[in-house]
Formats: structure tokens, sequence, C-alpha cells
């Protein structure tokens, strides 16, 4: 079976442990999307979408559509891009999800007379966005000025004494940590056993991955007296630390590789067929 990293840090540890593993038995390699064309072949049964820039989903639709099967598909982890669609999903799986409008600017929401505290966060999540909570109107009009056209969410704001719970998924099994809140700047992850979770949260994680058509993600929930508020969920995250994570990984992509080349006309009849075609 080929299997192929889509992934300019192929060093990941999560990437790097998997890869180790597939190896034993199965061809694996990195392909950086930034030197993806429209020409590149596609010649791997599995594909792990972990980059999610323009070019790495362009091509992972590619992938799908000459037969590949891609890890997760491009079309969901587009929809973890967009909080507004994310908002979406979210509620209409009846999943806890805080109130979510959208706002073409932080001046059109200063405009719009909102109520304090809030969380501003811009409405595509990327590396270094914004991610802010505003307790006046003062601070909304700071925001203005230094993102004055970025298009962003706003949400109401949920207290939670500082702690974020994250939960990662893969292929159903889920991982856990603490982690406090990303307002308060970059923090180590302590793992923390699922069975420590409190009751239903597991089974709520495993919610999101069918409402959203992951299979490996990440979900951020908060808890307010008792009570879980999803307020993330993120395609493929890294993971780092969580132990059995690169095992699970390992194992997805081989099951689904099998159940791949299982069906009449498989992805690799297909891509040899493509090949054969253009040459």
């Amino acid at each position: 079976m080929r299997i192929c990293l889509v992934t300019d840090r192929p060093d990941h540890p999560l990437l790097a442990e998997a890869r180790a593993l597939l190896t034993l038995r199965h061809e694996v390699v990195a392909l950086d999307p930034d030197t993806v064309t429209d020409r590149h072949p596609i010649s791997a049964d599995v594909y792990l979408l972990k980059a999610r820039t323009a070019k790495a989903l362009a091509f992972a639709e590619r992938a799908e559509r000459a037969g590949a099967r891609v890890i997760n598909s491009p079309a969901a982890t587009r929809a973890c891009q967009d909080r507004v669609r994310m908002a979406e999903l979210a509620w209409a799986a009846r999943l806890p999800f805080p109130d979510t409008r959208a706002f073409a600017s932080p001046g059109r929401l200063l405009a719009a007379d909102p109520r304090f505290p809030l969380m501003v966060k811009s409405r595509h999540s990327r590396r270094d966005d914004l991610v802010a909570r505003v307790d006046d109107r003062d601070a909304l009009r700071a925001l203005a000025r230094e993102w004055p056209d970025e298009p962003i969410v706003a949400q109401e704001f949920v207290d939670n004494g500082g702690w974020d719970h994250k939960l990662w998924v893969v292929d159903g099994r889920v991982f856990a940590g603490l982690r406090r809140t990303a307002l308060d700047g970059p923090a180590e992850t302590k793992p923390i056993s699922p069975e420590d979770l409190p009751a239903g949260w597991s089974a709520l994680a495993r919610r999101v991955g069918t409402a959203f058509g992951l299979d490996v993600y990440g979900v951020d929930i908060l808890e307010v007296a008792g009570v879980p508020s999803i307020i993330d969920v993120n395609a493929f995250p890294g993971m780092r630390e969580m132990r059995g994570a690169p095992e699970a990984l390992a194992a997805l992509a081989v099951r689904t590789g099998k159940a791949d080349m299982s069906r009449v006309g498989s992805v690799g009849e297909n891509k040899r067929f493509i090949r054969a075609s253009r040459d």
C-alpha cells in the first residue's frame, strides 16, 4: 500500500511516529503541498491531509476526484476553517456550541452595539488569527484599528476558570488533556485519561466527528457549572505527547486503504488507468 502525508512538516512527532510504524510494511511518502502543481500524479492509495492551505486542499480535492481516499476529506477540513460553518454544523447536530454571529469587520460589530464581554475571532481559522476577549467598547475600537478589514465572528463569552479540555479523536479513539485557555498565552497540555473526563464527554467528542465528517480531529470544550460547551473543532491536530495516537493514526490509514482496495474497481486500478491514459 502507498500512503502519502500531505504536509510541510513530515518531522512533526505525530506524523513521524506514525510513519515509522507504517514503513514496516507499506510505502510512505511525504508531499509538501506548496510544491504541488496541477500535473502532480495521484499515485497513493491513501492521503493523510495534515496541511490546510489552499494548495493542500485543492490537491486533496483532485486526489478524491481521481478515486483516492483522503483523511480527512477536504470538505470536512474546510468546514473547520470557517467558524460560521462550524457553528451551523454543530447546531444542526444539536451539539452544545455558543451563540455565534458573523460580521464583516470589528467595526461592523461595534456599530451593532454588542453586549459585553464577548469573544471575537477571525471568521476563517488559521495560524496567528484573531482570538480575543473583549470587555468593552474601547477594547473593541482597538481591535477595529488593528484588524480593520478582518471578517470576524462574535461569540458569547464562557468563563471556565481559565482551563480548556482538549479532546482528540482518531477513528473513534479518544485522547484528552488539560490546557490553560489560549487567552493566557501558549501553555503545555497535561495529558489526562479519557476515563477521568466527565460522563458523556467522550461520546460527545465522537458525535462531533459524525456531524463534521471527520476521522482525525480535535474538540475544545469548556465546562461551566458542569455543562460542556464546544468552542472549537480542528481537523487533524498535532496531538503531541498523546500516547497511542501515532498507533491509532497508522491503523486508520491501513484500514482505510484496505477497505478501499477491496472494492470492485479499486483506487489502485483507477490510478493505474489514469497514469496509463496520460502516458
